[in-house]
């Protein structure tokens, strides 16, 4: 009976030693490892018997007093160290096993030995001791992910971070807050398998502001889980916000002109257009929507009749080639006589950037009316023509406007007078040519100039050949002035028969 009161003396002995052996001789006060309490111990460690507690050190941390058994350990290291073992059989069949914080910044590990059947746990803190030699800071592929600007982290197959670089770190603290919890991934994990390796755009929110940070986000498939990357794309979203605020703003300047605008881009698609493109050609706006080709453009604008038909479609096709050529040097302008009647002006102007304008204008109604004015003044010259009196038609700023045939006959004039801007000078010198001495002349010309006090008044000129012609001048509205010249025949005869008894 002594032999066995001895043997489990020495047995309790041995035993206490070893657990003195595990724990800590000198435990060092320090940060928290991010734990809940400042005062939390350097290089604290916890003994497991499986998944029991059966000791740590003297000195107790605090938050840690009710840890009773391996998942209590676990559930408030979990937040920093996501990579901690779920059972201690982890540790048993790996043996020796290094769990990293998840914010690569600080340098804090948990190890976790396997010691005759024993688990030691033991909280470290490297900065400043010895063992900050088990990571090397010079490490090429650790320098890589620390000095990386683009966030890196890994997902788990539970949607928990694992693992994540500096940057990203940063990044969670800009959105979230400093004490925000790195396992809550900032960007949802990838579903579709198809999309892995593929760019895909994401915003995240940040906390107090309404702005929002956006990235290209690339992911791939680990066995670990998802290897997210994440590019800073804020720049080229708020130009591609700017641009859109500056097209709208452009859209519905656009919108209120009535001149029809198509704009094509360098790739020769439809980039914008107004309302009145629709009004004016009647091309559907889901066509118009969808972005067609030139080409395709214009093949539908063949096809409703909106331009004039070509004579063969193979010249045609040359024809829109030339087209575009001219419009990109801006020196496309046509007019279009439709079937229907109408006549639009269509002009092509180049655009920066390989851009292409083109400009369709309703001129039906102005060349109407200039086709009606035309006509008016056909109607009205011959009937001057018609006339036997020698008209001659000066407008408000002195230039010859009309003349009649009589007054060609009369003066000689073959030329379209009526299209020359002579000045009453020149007119009335011509007239000098052909007549005899007489202040008449200049009193025309002073009376065309005049602008008040303007009343019809008459006088008799004698041309060089013994014509006796009666001028009558006449004030028309506008300032206008008309000049006839009548030939008397009684006058001319008596003056011819004094010429001959002379």
């Amino acid at each position: 009976m002594a032999d066995w009161i001895i043997l489990a003396a020495i047995s309790l002995v041995s035993s206490s030693l070893a657990v003195q052996w595990l724990l800590p001789r000198r435990p060092r006060h320090g940060d928290n490892f991010g734990l809940s309490s400042p005062q939390s111990l350097y290089d604290a460690v916890f003994l497991f018997d499986g998944d029991r507690l059966i000791s740590h050190s003297d000195i107790a941390l605090s938050g840690y007093e009710t840890v009773s058994d391996w998942n209590d350990l676990r559930r408030l290291l979990q937040r920093d160290f996501p990579a901690f073992p779920e059972t201690p059989e982890v540790v048993r069949d790996q043996g020796n096993l290094v769990v990293t914080a998840i914010d690569c910044t600080v340098e804090r590990e948990v190890l976790c030995e396997w010691i005759d059947g024993i688990i030691r746990v033991q909280l470290r803190d490297l900065t400043g001791s010895p063992n900050q030699a088990r990571r090397d800071p010079n490490d090429p592929v650790r320098l890589a992910m620390d000095k990386a600007p683009y966030p890196v982290w890994l997902l788990d197959h539970a949607d928990k971070v694992r693992w994540c670089n500096a940057a990203y770190v940063s990044l969670v603290r800009k959105a979230r807050g400093q004490d925000a919890d790195l396992t809550d991934p900032l960007f949802p994990a990838q579903k579709d398998e198809a999309h892995f390796g593929k760019k895909t755009r994401a915003a995240i929110g940040v906390e107090g502001n309404n702005n929002k940070l956006w990235f290209d986000l690339t992911r791939t498939d680990r066995e670990e889980g998802q290897l997210g990357y994440a590019v800073d794309i804020n720049a080229i979203v708020e130009a591609e916000t700017t641009q859109r605020k500056f097209v709208q703003t452009m859209t519905k300047t656009f919108a209120q002109l009535s001149i029809g605008l198509a704009i094509f881009d360098r790739n020769r698609q439809l980039a914008l257009f107004n309302p009145a493109l629709i009004d004016l050609t009647t091309l559907p706006p889901d066509f118009l929507s969808c972005r067609p080709s030139l080409s395709s453009f214009f093949d539908r604008l063949r096809d409703q009749h909106m331009m004039p038909e070509p004579k063969n479609y193979r010249s045609w096709r040359s024809q829109m080639n030339d087209l575009l050529e001219a419009a990109e040097d801006g020196n496309y302008q046509e007019t279009w006589s439709l079937p229907s009647g109408s006549v639009y002006s269509v002009s092509g102007r180049p655009h920066p950037d390989g851009a292409v304008a083109f400009l369709f204008e309703d001129i039906t109604a102005e060349i109407t009316l200039t086709r009606r004015f035309r006509s008016e003044m056909d109607l009205m010259q011959s009937i001057l023509d018609k006339l036997a009196d020698a008209i001659a038609v000066f407008a408000d700023d002195g230039t010859l406007a009309c003349t009649n045939y009589a007054y060609q006959l009369m003066w000689g004039d073959d030329h379209e007078t009526g299209f020359e801007p002579a000045s009453v000078l020149e007119v009335t010198r011509q007239w000098q040519e052909q007549c005899a001495a007489t202040p008449v002349l200049g009193e025309i010309r002073d009376f065309v100039e005049m602008r008040e006090n303007r009343a019809e008044w008459s006088a008799d000129m004698r041309m060089r050949n013994g014509t006796m012609i009666a001028c009558t001048i006449s004030p028309m509205q506008n300032g206008a002035t008309i000049v006839r010249f009548a030939v008397d025949p009684k006058v001319t005869k008596a003056s011819e028969l004094r010429q001959i008894s002379a």
